[in-house]
Order: structure tokens, then sequence, then C-alpha cells
């Protein structure tokens, strides 16, 4: 089964059309004088982020699935291209989970209960978008592999059509022109030629690449997270304290954890995340540490998925003396450092997202300043999600919405990279909290790319009319 899909350019809060175009190959024969007739339904989860914690921090969705649309039935064939496409509202900040089902069609009637089951798919319409193109058995509904059948799923843009045109007299713009305004109510004046000249000096046709460009070219964005461990947080064995599990499994710093990991992992094909705490003093030395990695292992500090960085946040809690002070610039400058070096690659390829989870004030406010605005200049964003009741104030400011932020010497950063919310504001719903601060991500990674005229890796993949 394949599916490619296409969208327009997107903006920041508006939803990217995408459109779905689905085929199957090597499909069960349900029929015993024919081949199966398929058609295939595609269904959309419509339950948002309603998530619960079963055994060790085990995710499970509470799924709600209405039909979107269906395709035509195509008859006698094991091998179908429907012709029916979908096309749907795409949102980079938000998972929307997908399900295709494709049924051998026996009769006329609507529902499709009594029809044989031939296999389906479920996933993220992330996921289709940032692979381009993956291939997968059909499954049962008891997650099964349905015996025949594989799915490929593919991801195509549509660029925007609007034109804008007008004439030039038959003269061509790729050479130096000029050209006479003229106002047709003055022409009947005695004396009057025109009412300027219009000089065309140099005419360039520049592509604009989109956020989907990007992704569906091969660009990976690359998801570091950095969790605060000083000693404000409070004892992690008290009710009290941030870093406190709750009988239910989780706390406000795993609550953004995976509020904005779920939406970030469909664009990173590997799926290891480098996860590091700040604050807090360390085994066996008992330094304090603004950079260590949370599974203690600094030769590869990387968790798999965000069910790896649940599990390694909770084994490293009580190995922790939660101290002090409240140091943001080593773990941006590490991850800079990183940007910097696929940068000096000059290709599009990789883009950094690095989330902080903080309870408390900045104690390294100038060198944090300075950090963020050479990282400015860099393939990197950063998220900032502040927990409890502190006063975020100096957050807000590295936000700088209304002006750019400057380093205490005067420099100015390039662009707004940061991006704070604070997590009390969210309470309850974290699909509205990966929406605040996940919103403005694509718009900083097609801005940056475009700024420095770089291509998404795989051009063939994008249209380019260069």
């Amino acid at each position: 089964m394949a599916l490619s899909g296409a969208s327009a350019p997107a903006a920041t809060h508006w939803a990217t059309k995408v459109e779905l175009t689905i085929s199957c190959e090597n499909l069960m024969d349900m029929d015993v004088f024919s081949k199966s007739d398929p058609l295939c339904a595609l269904y959309i989860n419509t339950s948002g982020s309603h998530w619960y914690e079963v055994c060790i921090w085990s995710w499970h969705k509470i799924s709600s699935w209405i039909g979107f649309g269906r395709t035509e039935m195509i008859l006698n064939c094991l091998n179908p291209k429907f012709s029916k496409k979908f096309i749907i509202d795409y949102y980079f900040e938000m998972v929307q989970r997908l399900k295709f089902c494709v049924y051998d069609i026996d009769n006329n009637t609507y529902d499709l209960e009594d029809d044989d089951f031939l296999g389906e798919l479920e996933c993220t319409l992330g996921q289709i978008v940032s692979s381009r193109q993956i291939t997968r058995p059909l499954m049962l509904k008891n997650l099964r592999p349905a015996g025949r059948g594989t799915i490929t799923i593919c991801a195509e843009e549509i660029t925007d059509t609007r034109v804008a045109e007008f004439e030039v007299s038959g003269r061509r713009l790729d050479k130096k022109a000029e050209f006479e305004c003229v106002n047709p109510k003055k022409l009947r004046k005695t004396n009057y030629k025109n009412s300027g000249v219009i000089c065309v000096k140099r005419c360039q046709v520049v592509k604009e690449y989109t956020f989907l460009d990007y992704i569906m070219g091969g660009c990976q964005i690359n998801f570091t997270i950095a969790i605060d461990f000083t000693g404000s947080n409070g004892d992690p064995s008290s009710p009290q304290s941030l870093h406190y599990i709750n009988p239910e499994g989780y706390n406000e710093y795993l609550t953004a954890i995976w509020a904005v990991g779920k939406v970030i992992q469909d664009y990173d094909s590997n799926k290891m995340f480098p996860v590091f705490g700040f604050g807090a003093q360390v085994p066996p030395s008992w330094q304090v540490s603004h950079e260590f990695p949370i599974n203690f292992n600094p030769a590869n500090p990387f968790c798999a998925g965000i069910e790896g960085v649940v599990e390694a946040y909770q084994k490293c809690l009580p190995k922790l003396k939660l101290w002090g002070p409240t140091n943001f610039s080593p773990i941006i400058k590490h991850v800079a450092c990183f940007a910097r070096q696929a940068l000096q690659q000059n290709r599009a390829s990789q883009y950094f997202v690095l989330l902080i989870i903080t309870d408390g004030v900045i104690t390294d406010m100038d060198q944090t300043r300075t950090a963020i605005v050479e990282a400015s200049r860099l393939p990197m964003s950063i998220i900032i999600v502040g927990v409890g009741g502190a006063d975020f104030s100096a957050m807000e400011f590295l936000d700088s919405d209304d002006k750019l932020l400057r380093s205490p010497m005067g420099d100015v950063a390039a662009r707004d990279i940061v991006q704070f919310v604070p997590f009390r504001d969210f309470q309850g719903n974290s699909t509205a909290l990966a929406q605040s601060v996940l919103a403005e991500l694509p718009d900083q990674v097609a801005s940056f790319f475009n700024s420095y005229k770089l291509k998404p890796p795989n051009i063939f993949n994008v249209s380019d009319p260069s």
C-alpha cells in the first residue's frame, strides 16, 4: 500500500494541505472465483493527546477513530492504485494519527463490517511527510501481520500555484530594460510623455523552500533534552517536589518531555535522543555538573525513543543530589557545537532543537544571552518550558518576541530562536503545550536555510526551478 502526499507551503499556526494517494501490493485473495475487490478507508484519531500511564510508563492512547473518507473500489485486483486522493490539514506541532484500512468489498452496502478485512496501517501524518517513503506489511487489528500485503507510504509536496504578472511590452526581464509608466487620463495633455520610468537592472527568480520541502528532502530534526536538577525543585521523594513522580506515574517534567517529544520524534529517523541534566552533584565524584548525561554514559548519552528518555529520567533521580546553581549556557553551547559542525557541511541536512525544562531563575544570564546570540546564526532552536510557580520573567526576556535579543557586549541575534512557555498555563492540556512551543519551529527551520540559500539535501524530491 503506497501513500503519496502533497502539500502547499505552511505558515505558523496555519494548516498545510496534504494530498495522500494510496496504492497496495500483493493483497490477500479472499474470493473463490475471482480476485479481491479492494477499497481503502481512512480514519482519523480525534482523541487528541489524552494519555495515561500503565506499568512503568507504558503509554496507551484512548482511541476515538472517525471515518475521513474512502477510495473507490477496484474490481479483481491484488495490486490496486487508487485514483481517489485524500486531502488533510497538516500541522507540524500536533500528532495526527491516521489509520488506513483495506477491505475486500463483497456487497453493495455502505457498512464495511460485513466485508473481508485485508489489513491496516496506523501511523502519524508526521511520519508520512518526514519519511517520504516507508514500506510496512499490512497488519491485522490485533497488531499481527495480515498474511499478505505491504504498505508503502510516500509524500510529495504541492507548491503554491498563485501567479503575479504584468505587461512589459514584449521585452524580457532577464536583461536591463526601462518601462514607461503612463496614466491614460493624461494622454490628452500637451507634451505629456509619462509619469515616470521603471528601470529594471537585474531580475532573478529565487526559490523559497518550505519546511516540508526540507523535511521531505531529507533534513533531520535532532532533538536534545536538558533537565533542571537544581535543589529548588525539592527532594524527589517528597510529594511537594517538582521531580516527585505521583502514583499515576508522572510529574510536570515527564509531561513536558512527552508532550514535545512525541511530536518531534517523527522527524528524527533513528529516534535516539541525547538527554542531559544540569545543576546536580553527580556520582562518583559528587561534583556539581551543568552538562551530564542522565544515563551516566558520556560516550553514548542517547536514549531510545521518548520511552527511553522517560526510563532514564526515572532511573537517574535516586542517584543524584539536587544542588545548583541554574546555568543554561553550558548545554546551549554543547548543542551549538554540533549545529556549527552541521552548518560547515553547507547542506540543509540537520537542524537542532534543544528542549530545556527548568523550575528556576537563571544564574548565568549574561553567558546564556551570549550563547543564544551565537546560536541564532546556526541551524538551531531553543524551547524552554518553565515548571512550578517561580518567577519566569527572565525566560520571557530570552524569548524576545518584541525585539531581537542582545548579548551583554551589544551583539544582536540574527533571529529569534527561543520559545518559552510556563507549564502552569497548560495544566492538563499537553496538546496545547506542544502546539504553543512548536508552532514557530517550521518557520524557523525554513527561514534559516533559505537565508543561507541552502537547498534540501535530496533536491530531486522537491520542485526546483533551477
